[in-house]
């Protein structure tokens, strides 16, 4: 994208007429127009809380264990306890955390069997060898029982897929009557080819993370649950400086859209030159802020808020370029930042590395109302305290980019060309929605 504006300037949300987002012309201007918000009074004062508006409560604390181990010691085909001093030690006795897939369950700490419950399960609902239809974002929406999920990239041989590089990216619609009654869908909404990957839920319906093209600016999208999935383009410009992909998203209670921006669709091919570092980026619909919240990634990729939204987590996939290179020097690092609040505006600091995933890289990063951290990584689903102390793992073969929760314990995982279903404790619920 191309701009001739010297000034700031926002882009007009185009809406779809059904048949989805309508195309900007290459070299046009973009502008955003928003609703107008009252003012507050703003005293200067500098917060680590929320402003009182905040409905968020502090996180619940976690149930008890002992139920769960006396009830997991007649199941114990299901789970494989790991000895971290026997593990740190591996050149004198070797031990290895992988198992097969009718034990899925790692224990590294007691603390894992509460969320896991009395009969934790995987179970493959989809097994797909045509494509790889379940890679990103697991959109998991209520109201509709619905669940949004981004595929890979699909080769695409139509004329007008040469600013894709011959690639697009689909979005199913799994549409559930009970936990194994189900259709699906495709998504017929859009009339281009977004590339969409990333999205959370919004408002009455999901946020993608459009990556764009040669020819199509990236930046978010705002696509409706229902049929026939009407689109509004949100945001696709930094004062008039193009995105470079943007990967994953968030929404603040406050309604702010958190969201990452690596270089991927550049190293992939179907995204220009970039404009801007990869930066993490907020933005307010309601006033048409846009701005910079967190940079000095090597790639940045997921992120979440903790339960009280006091903590923000960003994963940077940095091991993993996008030609499919690999650097093991570089980072497959969880960080955690602080949020903290300065005349009604949010900012982050006291960066620290939270964790590093041991196998391939954390991609989405998601919280349970506990506070533990979930993240998608090479061998499975890996699951941290809010301290940082690995105490699970759900394991995947092939690994896992990305997953979602559902309802009551409930998880979705994505690996490609399978569909897995998760069930643990009932309490043991994701922080987005919940449920």
């Amino acid at each position: 994208m191309s701009s001739n504006h010297s000034n700031h300037f926002w882009l007009r949300p185009k809406t779809s007429d059904g048949n989805g987002l309508k195309s900007h012309s290459p070299g046009a201007n973009h502008k955003v127009s928003f609703s107008d918000t009252s003012s507050t009074e703003k005293d200067g004062r500098r917060n680590s809380a929320r402003p009182s508006s905040s409905n968020k409560s502090s996180q619940p604390p976690s149930p008890t264990i002992s139920n769960s181990r006396q009830q997991w010691a007649s199941s114990s085909q299901k789970f494989q306890r790991i000895n971290q001093r026997s593990e740190a030690l591996w050149q004198q006795d070797v031990i290895s955390p992988s198992a097969s897939q009718p034990r899925p369950f790692l224990i590294y700490h007691d603390s894992f069997l509460s969320l896991l419950g009395p009969s934790p399960t995987l179970q493959l609902l989809i097994n797909d060898t045509r494509a790889p239809y379940f890679h990103e974002a697991g959109v998991f929406h209520p109201p509709t029982n619905t669940l949004f999920v981004t595929s890979n990239q699909l080769e695409d041989p139509s004329p007008d897929a040469v600013t894709t590089r011959h690639k697009t990216i689909v979005v199913t619609k799994i549409e559930f009557f009970s936990p194994t009654d189900f259709t699906r869908d495709k998504v017929r909404c859009p009339e281009r080819n977004f590339m969409a990957n990333g999205g959370t839920n919004y408002k009455d319906g999901i946020i993608l993370c459009a990556q764009g093209s040669l020819r199509e600016p990236s930046g978010l999208i705002y696509m409706e649950a229902k049929r026939p999935h009407k689109t509004t383009t949100l945001l696709n410009n930094y004062h008039s400086r193009p995105f470079n992909s943007p990967n994953d998203v968030v929404v603040h209670s406050d309604g702010s859209i958190w969201f990452t921006d690596p270089i991927y669709g550049y190293e992939q091919g179907f995204r220009p030159k970039p404009q801007l570092p990869q930066f993490v980026y907020r933005f307010d619909p309601s006033t048409g802020d846009i701005r910079v919240v967190a940079d000095g990634f090597g790639r940045p990729n997921g992120l979440c808020f903790s339960p009280g939204e006091d903590v923000m987590y960003i994963t940077d996939t940095d091991l993993i370029h996008g030609d499919g290179s690999k650097d093991t020097r570089r980072a497959a690092t969880i960080y955690a930042y602080s949020v903290f609040w300065e005349n009604e505006n949010p900012y982050l600091t006291n960066r620290r590395v939270f964790a590093y995933a041991d196998t391939g890289v954390p991609d989405g990063v998601k919280c349970d109302v506990f506070g533990n951290v979930y993240s998608g990584c090479g061998d499975g689903i890996n699951v941290w305290n809010s301290g940082g102390m690995l105490i699970g793992k759900i394991q995947i073969e092939g690994g896992c980019a990305n997953f979602c929760f559902g309802r009551n314990g409930e998880l979705w995982a994505f690996a490609e060309h399978k569909l897995f279903r998760i069930k643990l404790g009932d309490d043991t619920r994701g922080a987005l929605l919940g449920v």
